[in-house]
């Protein structure tokens, strides 16, 4: 191939560095930056600074950028293969489409507010993805990890020494050949993103002489087998795949459709087909058309996994068939990963899959499919409606309704009905052991005393019991109502709130209830003490007929006019009663109205109760769980 002379002079150099030594580059390299230093040179002053100013069009805002890739002229220090790197500094290079940043922040804000309402093994997934995207949001963007990955015998060394352009790992027919991760880059600043994968320095190594610019950035493992029975091979490959940008896998005409490979790594990591390859080798061992119809084989098996292109032209894994022995197809292949590390958006895919199979995972969490969530205006009108009916609220109100047109009755009537309504009360009252009735044993009735008009109390006392089962059911109603289309997790925080809401809320309603009833009294109407004047006129007049009539009967007076006591006497006894039943008559609409008030203002508190102590707690978690469902929104991608 043609990078493979000249490795002769650089592919060992990285492996004669102590353990442990800061990684440094080749003869190769160290000999072409010299014959840059003496071009720089030879050219002069200007050159640089065009170099530096467009360095400082790559990367404007990052202060010290610049500066940190052209330091003095004694160390001359630059990148290979091209323009100054300095476009892959930490930080310069941010993600490629701005799609994923606010994704990652919707998820922080996701785990934040759900980490009283879901256990902590719920959220882990989440938590390990947000500490991923950290840590690799503290590497340039600007290069790309990727994984050559396969099982022994496929050929994956062979392929990553082909792409090396040198012999870098180690080949041949003992198994395993790759026990430990091998690392090439093609880039000066990839330490800091070889130590977060756990790559030592005596592993890292450089690509052949002349390296290839097209692949600048680029990083490349070679990773130990996946089918190894070595203890720790498997390991190593897990916790490396689940930390590079892409991956190669490389499979081969013998073991392409092991069950293994397909349903412990392919068929998992289907979420990340836009950053794998899978890469068909030792195409040169099949005769005739026998290639084409393996990797039809293995292109169906893949969509089978999720991973091929699809029939409709969705993404999907690239396939191709090479030989990494004969170089046949890896020119593709490189070319392939050079596109993808210009793009300098395989980091990002990688941790979009990341977030997309963490939010596929959460859904049953967040995402009921039951329709509309929520409460109704329905529903809270029809809870207050059944507070209100455990209460007695419409028993209240009829019962001041009474209690008006008794009161009107009482204060319009005759002088001799209030008598006889007197003694009637003494005697019953005698007959019951007091005046005071005993408390309602129902839901909703109430039980009435009167005392008379200018005793200690001039309406009537009521006294409501709040029946506990109402309340209990109508909480437990509202429950329901509101967590249908909620996933279990806060449909049990809104049940919650309801039940610690519904606590102690009959005793309440009833405090409120007599609250209401204790500081509220009804005003006497003017026309009833006018009426209650007339009345008493009446009396005097009957009063004054009748001595005037027993006058002229014992003869004290003189003169045949008796006639006009009589019509006094007889004429007031008609005028009281009609004046009586008149008034009772006008009563009858100020004393519905006053019913009604008295049974809205008992409503609105045993209302105001329960909006206080239940329908507010449930609309805290709903408004809660609204916003949690928004950012579940972002974070998937759905907005």
């Amino acid at each position: 191939m043609a990078g493979n002379g000249g490795n002769e002079g650089g592919g060992s150099g990285g492996g004669d560095r102590a353990a442990g030594d800061r990684h440094t580059w080749d003869d190769g390299l160290i000999a072409r930056r010299a014959h840059r230093r003496a071009a720089g040179r030879a050219a002069g002053r200007p050159a640089r600074a065009r170099d530096q100013e467009a360095a400082e069009e790559a990367a404007p805002d990052i202060p010290g950028a610049v500066a940190d890739y052209f330091p003095g002229e004694e160390t001359g220090r630059r990148s290979f293969g091209g323009p100054p790197y300095a476009v892959y500094q930490a930080g310069v290079r941010s993600f490629a489409t701005g799609t994923l940043r606010p994704r990652l922040e919707a998820l922080r804000q996701l785990v934040g507010l759900s980490r009283s309402r879901l256990e902590g093994r719920a959220l882990a997934g989440a938590a390990r993805v947000l500490d991923e995207a950290d840590a690799r949001g503290r590497h340039p963007y600007g290069h790309t990890v990727v994984a050559v990955a396969g099982a022994t015998g496929s050929g994956k060394s062979t392929l990553f020494n082909a792409l090396a352009g040198a012999p870098l790992s180690e080949t041949g027919v003992r198994r395993p050949t790759t026990a430990t991760p091998l690392a090439c880059a093609w880039t000066d600043h990839a330490d800091g993103l070889l130590d977060r994968l756990g790559i030592p320095a005596v592993d890292r190594r450089n690509p052949g002489y002349p390296y290839d610019p097209a692949l600048r950035g680029l990083v490349l493992l070679d990773l130990p087998d996946h089918d190894s029975a070595a203890p720790g091979h498997r390991e190593r490959v897990d916790r490396l795949l689940g930390l590079v940008d892409a991956v190669v896998w490389v499979v081969d005409p013998e073991k392409y459709a092991d069950a293994v490979l397909h349903e412990r790594y392919l068929r998992p990591l289907a979420g990340y087909a836009e950053v794998t390859f899978v890469v068909l080798n030792q195409v040169d061992r099949l005769p005739g058309e026998a290639a084409d119809q393996v990797l039809d084989d293995l292109r169906r098996l893949l969509d089978e996994d999720g991973l091929a292109l699809g029939e409709h032209g969705e993404p999907g894994a690239a396939v191709l068939a090479l030989s990494a022995l004969t170089g046949e197809g890896v020119g593709e292949l490189r070319e392939m990963l050079a596109r993808l590390t210009a793009e300098c958006g395989a980091a990002e895919r990688r941790l979009s899959a990341d977030v997309a199979g963490t939010m596929t995972r959460l859904r049953p969490h967040y995402v009921a499919d039951n329709g509309p969530f929520g409460l109704t205006e329905r529903a809270r009108a029809e809870f207050e409606d059944r507070l209100a009916e455990a209460a007695g609220a419409g028993a209240a109100g009829k019962a001041a309704e009474r209690t008006w047109l008794r009161d009107a009755e009482w204060a319009c009537g005759t002088p001799w009905g209030r008598l006889r309504r007197r003694k009637g009360h003494a005697s019953g009252s005698s007959r019951g052991g007091g005046s005071r009735g005993s408390r309602a044993s129902g839901a909703g009735e109430w039980t009435e005393w009167t005392e008379i008009p200018g005793a200690r109390a001039r309406t009537v006392a009521v006294e409501a019991v709040t029946a506990r089962p109402a309340v209990e059911e109508a909480v437990r109603t509202l429950g329901d109502e509101a967590t249908a289309g909620l996933p279990g997790p806060w449909a049990q925080a809104v049940r919650e709130a309801a039940g610690w809401g519904g606590r102690g809320l009959a005793e309440a309603v009833d405090e409120a209830v007599a609250a209401e009833t204790a500081h509220r009294r009804p005003v006497r109407p003017v026309w009833w003490s006018m009426v209650a004047a007339a009345q008493v006129t009446v009396l005097l007049a009957q009063v004054i007929g009748v001595l005037w009539l027993l006058g002229a009967v014992a003869g004290v007076f003189g003169g045949p006019e008796w006639w006009m006591p009589m019509l006094l006497v007889l004429g007031g006894a008609a005028v009281g009663p009609t004046l009586a039943w008149g008034s009772r008559a006008a009563a009858r609409g100020p004393a519905r109205r006053h019913g009604r008030s008295v049974e809205g203002r008992l409503r609105e508190a045993a209302a105001e109760c329960g909006r206080r102590r239940v329908l507010e707690p449930v609309e805290t978690e709903l408004a809660r769980y609204g916003e949690v469902r928004a950012q579940y929104v972002v974070a998937a991608g759905g907005a």
